[in-house]
């Protein structure tokens, strides 16, 4: 189960004693170096605020898409946790009908697919455009604005909504300790196609062996899966 409670007009997820036994672990994992850290958020600032100036014509082209064959809104929110477990708004391109909740509302059968993976295999709410975005990953080009926020990173675990925080058990500290990334081991060795558990040992594994130049990697392997449009769903 996930408490909220609120300081000041932030939502903070607080799983029990997450935040403590993740505090036992700060000083020995590479994670935590402050160096690191430092290097991380200037490659965050740098990378995002390059990509978004690079990318501005791709947002113009896909944002006029949108609107043209589904109407407004073009961009979604949703909320997710991040790092210690602070709420925020994740942004992507639409890529859902905008009925999508009432038909998921409607079918049993998507829903419990939906509360057991948080996916859901040929999705009917996904939109003709939509599959072409997630296809090609470019639905997921507004989260650079909440890597410039410093909601996110460029590389780490994939955001998950507050919920799916019960998959992690006893291993909820470790997503807790990191920003959710844009790029991450998950979204590199095949997306969709691999189970939570397997997921999980990921999200360890980064946090265990993470360094700038273990970073720059995941970022490369991650562009490579995307252009295969492998694990897309």
């Amino acid at each position: 189960m996930i408490s909220s409670q609120r300081l000041g007009d932030t939502a903070v997820a607080t799983p029990p004693d997450a935040v403590t036994v993740a505090e036992e672990h700060i000083q020995s994992l590479r994670y935590h170096r402050p160096g690191y850290l430092a290097a991380k958020r200037g490659m965050d600032i740098v990378g995002s605020s390059v990509a978004l100036v690079a990318l501005f014509p791709v947002f113009l082209v896909v944002s006029v898409a949108i609107a043209c064959t589904q109407g407004f809104p073009v961009v979604f929110r949703q909320k997710r946790v991040g790092r210690n477990g602070r709420e925020f708004y994740i942004y992507k391109f639409r890529t859902m009908v905008k009925n999508a909740e009432e038909i998921l509302r409607s079918r049993p059968d998507l829903m419990e697919e939906y509360q057991r993976t948080y996916k859901i295999t040929n999705d009917p709410r996904i939109s003709k455009i939509g599959k072409v975005l997630r296809k090609t990953s470019l639905d997921e080009l507004p989260q650079l604005i909440n890597v410039l926020f410093g909601e996110m990173s460029l590389v780490g675990p994939r955001p998950i909504v507050p919920k799916e925080l019960d998959k992690y058990g006893d291993l909820s500290w470790a997503y807790l300790c990191m920003k959710p990334g844009c790029a991450g081991l998950w979204q590199c060795s095949g997306r969709s196609e691999i189970g939570y558990d397997e997921r999980v040992a990921l999200d360890i594994h980064y946090y265990e062996k993470a360094g700038l130049r273990f970073d720059s990697w995941v970022i490369l392997r991650t562009a490579f899966e995307i252009i295969r449009c492998r694990g897309a769903n």
